[in-house]
């Protein structure tokens, strides 16, 4: 079986495994305990803390864990309306986000608060005139991902942070499909809030951080005790947040050289199959993208289909976010494709454990499924 869905999910990293392991068997203490085994459990909660904060050019005390990216885009969102619940409150968002925040942005709407949804060009840009233009003098919050998690474009969200700092708007981003993938620092993005989820760069299910900048107040997410500096209490996922931590670290090491691989990757699938296909193209902004990910729109042909003849074959893709499964890509649909374009497209996202070979692979299964779909038209 050959993974090309690494968008969705990926495999934990054979470090991070190690490094949990200890901590679902003997090391298994509570980290709010006073004892050894709940000490232990502590410093690897803080170690964890320490090396995501320093991923991200953070410190550990703007680090805050979770459960993943949902649940700490759900619970930024929601908590800015709680603290503006006084005053008039207006956010701006894209029509790409992710539909953890598009949906705790409909939320907020329903009890009052005003939301932008800016538009984006053909390649998925938005761009940052319109969020300066789209700026009313309630405007509280805005969130705007970094890059999207359908087709990979990459947003000028340090341009779009340096305009709102210098007009005192707090700016969100969605980080999830970034960090671990491309470089991600929150001083030179100038945002105030983070989210990432460790499941995207070889990390445990169930786990994410959201970074908040000292000196801003949000709402805690669940009340209990102390964990997680007073903000989400409950007993703490240690052994996820170790191989978070762990994880996190190690995808910093091999960025780079990971980035330039999977990028020849993607060229050699994209090149091959739109010169074996006929009526095929690449979406996205294919000069600024993530390292590789690629979705492709194959004219005349059900994406479902082809998806489930590769899986057939032995090649996991995708057709989109893993989250919205079954619907229309309103990505896909916010780029000027038409609903019968948009059913016709596949999410191809290579990751860490794919080689040049699984490319060959991959493009050889598309170009047969394609051929096979259409000599039964």
């Amino acid at each position: 079986m050959i993974y090309a869905d690494n968008a969705a999910t990926t495999r934990l990293s054979d470090s991070a495994f190690e490094r949990m392991l200890p901590f679902l068997r003997g090391g298994h203490g509570n980290a709010s305990s006073l004892h050894s085994l709940g000490t232990q459990s502590r410093r690897a909660v803080e170690q964890a803390r320490g090396e995501a904060a320093s991923v991200i050019g953070a410190q550990p005390s703007e680090i805050v864990f979770t459960s993943g990216g949902s649940e700490a885009n759900s619970w930024l969102l929601r908590g800015m309306a709680d603290a503006f619940r006084n005053e008039a409150m207006h956010i701006i968002t894209t029509c790409i986000e992710h539909h953890s925040v598009l949906n705790a942005c409909r939320s907020c709407e329903r009890n009052g608060v005003a939301v932008t949804y800016l538009p984006v060009d053909g390649a998925g840009r938005v761009l940052p005139k319109d969020v300066e233009a789209a700026i009313r003098p309630d405007t509280k919050l805005v969130t705007i991902m970094v890059a999207n998690n359908e087709i990979g474009t990459i947003q000028p969200v340090a341009e779009i942070g340096s305009l709102l700092r210098e007009r005192g708007i707090l700016f969100h981003t969605d980080a999830v499909q970034a960090v671990g993938h491309i470089p991600v620092d929150v001083r030179d993005l100038r945002v105030d809030f983070l989210t990432a989820s460790a499941h995207k760069f070889n990390g445990a299910k169930g786990t994410g951080f959201l970074f908040k900048r000292s000196g801003l107040d949000l709402p805690p997410l669940i009340f209990g005790g102390k964990q997680e500096m007073g903000l989400r209490g409950g007993t703490e996922n240690v052994a996820g947040i170790v191989a978070a931590g762990c994880a996190v670290a190690e995808s910093a090491v091999i960025l780079g050289e990971t980035a330039v691989r999977l990028n020849a990757m993607v060229d050699a699938t994209v090149r091959d199959i739109l010169a074996r296909v006929p009526g095929t193209r690449a979406l996205g902004d294919t000069g600024n993208r993530l390292p590789g990910l690629v979705n492709l729109v194959f004219k005349g042909i059900s994406g479902e289909s082809l998806m489930h003849l590769l899986d057939m074959k032995g090649v996991c893709v995708s057709t989109g976010s893993a989250c919205a499964s079954g619907e229309t890509s309103h990505v896909l649909l916010a780029l000027g494709l038409t609903d019968d374009e948009a059913k016709s497209s596949i999410r191809i996202s290579y990751g860490r454990y794919n080689t040049m070979e699984d490319a060959g692979t991959v493009v050889s299964a598309v170009c047969g499924a394609c051929e096979k779909i259409r000599g039964s038209q």
